[in-house]
């Protein structure tokens, strides 16, 4: 090809020679352009832009004349091939005849050959075919078969209430047999029927389900109880263990005895808290007596039917509703009443609970059950709140508050935390106690308003270990004869009881609620309910309702009966809080009845003063300015120590008798108040030694009188006795001796005057100085010698006077 563009263009060239350089050229692009295939349109345009398109035909004209020659060449230059090609074809034609005839031949001579063997493969076929199709149908009647047994087998399941294998013959019949089965009548029968009966199944165990449900509401509230019944029980035990520790604790301290004691572990079983399989036929509730069988079955069959997801929401909303609905607190009946059952039902409820977590095979997770606790949490705090907020009664709201201990005891052995609980009791710990001393205030009013101001008389063995050995109140561990006078009234035991059964109560209140020490609290409200209820109430009683000698004398005695009872109050409060008796000795404080002790020995005093006064009265009968001196002492002096005797041998019977001695020694000082009193007085114009002398007389009666109290009082307090009377003592003294003037000598004033008031001295030696000294007494005596004594007691005078 690319020798014939050559040639071509060589014949261009030579055929245009005669025509000029410019439409040569043209010739020359154009013959380019064409035989590269280009496009001619530029061409075109330029010729008829130079408006001259003969020149243009002119050359394609040309170039269509040059290039017939090759083309007449190319013909030639094939034509001898063709003919070649059919002289080839002539022959092959006649080899195909040829070829024709013998497969003419052979085809003949096969088809006679063939024709039996064809028929005998007709009828192989035919054959094959029937044995296939019967071996069909025997297939689809097994299958069939197969099916209508697995029908029937469904039958008997669902008729027996076994709904797990009725659904499990479904599943295999749709899943094995049903695209499978051949007929189309039975086909569309099982298309029908197994949608018919999973809707069965799940409506059956829906029902079971919802009775499931209303029973264990029932059996919550019962199993709450019973768990809270069982805590309760262990808590007993678990004192007993610990009274029984603590005394032989105590024992080994005093050494009083070896004491061994062997305390017996008790396995607390958790109810129900064994991990049962998931299946429902080992989650029976065994001693607690609540069954979860319908529970999981349900729960399993609606995995079975793909349903698991939905029934565990099912399951968990339903238990919400429940749960819920146990929050309603009836305003019918006083919560009092129904608390017990308001917080069973919700103990039985999470123990079910937890039983299901462990056991349920992932029907409530644990979160679900934390969620809902949270719940019943808040709204059993925002109960208590309110509830106790309402209350006015200690009692109430310590039943309420044990009961409620008790169900955290119960729960927290499943897990759940009840701290909130907890600090919602220790938060009302002091509208309790408030509540709790407002009740004693009234009792022990009571108790102290029917007090006959007697002492209390016991007839029997059991009346006195129920009214002192109870409270620790014997001074002696001999037991009396019987019957027994006690030295106090019936206030005292029935003031003690008051004050233990507030003890108990409050440490009570205290223990379990989460506060391991609190012994503290305990003590404070102690010393309140001592402090400000049970001293302000004897106070009371003293100002108010204490008419005689008598009555006074019995409540100084029940004061020192409660000294010991306080005693007993405080070991009995730590003993019950479980502190060492030890510590709780030594973080005593003082008697907290002092205010009302020194009002029963005041007034005691005070109304033996005013009786001692009537006696004294006869002071006005003495001759003061007698010669005689009264040989038996005055008469006042002798129907005083009368008085005195006859109330020492009846107190002794009554007053203890550190109380006996404080009483007389105010009684006794009172007396020598009464005698100087009356030497310094308006009563007393002068004095003769015969006075002085009989006072002298008077005081050494008394004196003998304190000696011979030594069934009372040893030689020491004898001593201290006679200190009551040491000014009158003194000052009779002072006037006796032979030398007064000494007084103003601060050593010997000190050792043997120390008790005179100088003031007082100055107006009895005024009225002692013998009358013939005065200015009227020197006309019958003048020229006489002055008497010493008077002069030394002018001496006196005047130095006193002195200092004053």
């Amino acid at each position: 090809m690319q020798s014939a563009k050559g040639r071509r263009k060589v014949g261009s060239t030579a055929a245009g020679a005669g025509i000029d350089s410019a439409e040569k050229l043209d010739e020359l692009l154009i013959s380019s352009a064409i035989c590269n295939g280009e496009d001619l349109g530029p061409f075109v345009r330029k010729t008829f832009g130079t408006g001259k398109p003969e020149t243009l035909l002119h050359h394609l004209k040309y170039f269509a004349r040059s290039k017939e020659s090759e083309i007449e060449e190319v013909c030639k230059a094939h034509y001898q091939d063709f003919i070649h090609a059919v002289d080839d074809l002539k022959s092959l034609l006649s080899d195909v005849e040829s070829l024709k005839s013998a497969l003419s031949d052979s085809n003949s001579k096969l088809q006679s050959v063939a024709a039996p063997l064809l028929s005998s493969l007709d009828s192989l076929v035919e054959a094959q075919t029937v044995s296939k199709n019967v071996d069909l149908a025997i297939g689809a009647v097994t299958h069939c078969v197969r099916v209508m047994e697995l029908v029937s087998r469904a039958n008997q399941h669902l008729q027996s209430g076994n709904f797990y294998m009725a659904l499990k013959c479904v599943d295999s019949i749709e899943s094995d047999f049903m695209e499978k089965t051949p007929s189309s009548t039975l086909k569309r029968m099982l298309e029908n029927r197994i949608p018919a009966i999973r809707s069965y199944v799940e409506r059956k165990v829906n029902k079971e389900f919802g009775d499931w449900l209303v029973e264990i509401r029932v059996v919550s509230r019962n199993l709450g109880q019973l768990a809270i019944g069982e805590a309760s029980a262990a808590r007993q035990r678990e004192e007993e263990l610990r009274i029984k520790q603590r005394q032989a604790e105590e024992q080994s301290r005093l050494s009083l005895r070896d004491c061994v004691y062997a305390l017996n572990e008790e396995e607390d079983d958790e109810f129900g808290s064994g991990h049962e399989g998931s299946d429902g036929g080992s989650s029976g509730g065994g001693l607690l007596g609540f069954d979860l069988t319908p529970l999981y079955r349900a729960y399993h069959i609606h995995q079975t039917l793909s349903l698991g997801d939905s029934f565990k929401q099912y399951y968990y909303n339903n238990r919400d509703l429940q749960l819920t609905s146990d929050f309603q607190v009836s305003t019918m009946t006083p919560f009092l009443e129904s608390h017990q059952t308001f917080f069973a039902q919700i103990a039985g409820f999470f123990i079910v609970e937890d039983r299901v977590l462990r056991t349920g095979g992932g029907l409530i997770s644990k979160l679900e059950v934390e969620t809902l606790w949270d719940t019943a949490v808040t709204k059993m705090c925002a109960v208590l709140e309110d509830q106790f907020s309402r209350m006015q009664t200690a009692n109430h709201l310590l039943l309420i508050k044990d009961y409620v201990s008790l169900l955290g005891v119960s729960l927290r052995r499943y897990g759940y935390a009840v701290d909130s609980l907890l600090e919602v009791l220790s938060k009302h710990r002091d509208k309790y106690h408030e509540l709790l001393l407002s009740d004693c205030r009234k009792q022990i009013t009571e108790a102290i308003s029917a007090d006959k101001f007697e002492q209390m008389l016991m007839k029997r063995e059991y009346e006195y270990s129920m009214n002192v050995l109870s409270f620790q109140l014997q001074t002696t561990d001999i037991v009396p004869a019987f019957p027994f006078i006690a030295p106090f009234s019936t206030t005292i035991p029935d003031c003690c009881r008051i004050v233990r059964s507030f003890i108990e109560d409050s440490v009570s209140f205290m223990s379990h609620g989460g506060q391991l020490d609190f012994y503290d609290v305990v003590k404070k409200y102690l010393d309140r309910l001592l402090g400000e209820v049970l001293d302000e109430a004897l106070l009371k009683l003293i100002n108010t309702s204490v008419h005689g000698v008598p009555q006074a004398m019995q409540v100084a005695a029940n004061m020192a009966v409660f000294e010991r009872a306080c005693d007993f109050f405080f070991r009995h409060a730590a003993h019950l809080s479980g502190v060492p008796l030890r510590m709780a000795e030594r973080g005593r404080r003082h008697f907290p009845l002092t205010k009302s002790q020194n009002a029963a020995e005041d007034i005691l005093s005070g109304m033996l003063k005013k009786k001692v006064d009537g006696f004294m009265s006869l002071l006005e009968n003495v001759n003061w300015t007698s010669d005689d001196i009264p040989q038996g002492g005055n008469e006042y002096m002798n129907e005083v120590l009368m008085y005195l005797e006859t109330l020492v041998s009846t107190a002794q019977h009554i007053l203890p008798a550190k109380v006996l001695k404080r009483v007389l020694r105010d009684v006794i000082a009172h007396i020598s108040e009464k005698i100087v009193g009356t030497l310094c007085g308006d009563l007393v114009k002068r004095l003769s030694m015969a006075a002085i002398k009989g006072l002298d007389v008077d005081i050494q009666l008394l004196d003998s009188f304190t000696e011979n109290l030594t069934s009372l009082l040893t030689d020491k307090e004898a001593r201290e006795m006679k200190k009551a009377f040491i000014e009158i003592r003194q000052m009779i003294n002072l006037l006796l001796s032979s030398h007064p003037e000494n007084f103003v000598n601060p050593v010997i004033r000190e050792r043997s005057y120390n008790a005179l008031d100088y003031r007082k001295v100055a107006t009895v030696s005024e009225k002692f100085r013998d009358p013939s000294d005065s200015i009227f007494g020197t006309f019958g005596t003048r020229g006489s010698r002055q008497n010493p004594k008077n002069k030394s007691l002018d001496a006196l005078i005047k130095r006193l006077k002195d200092v004053s």
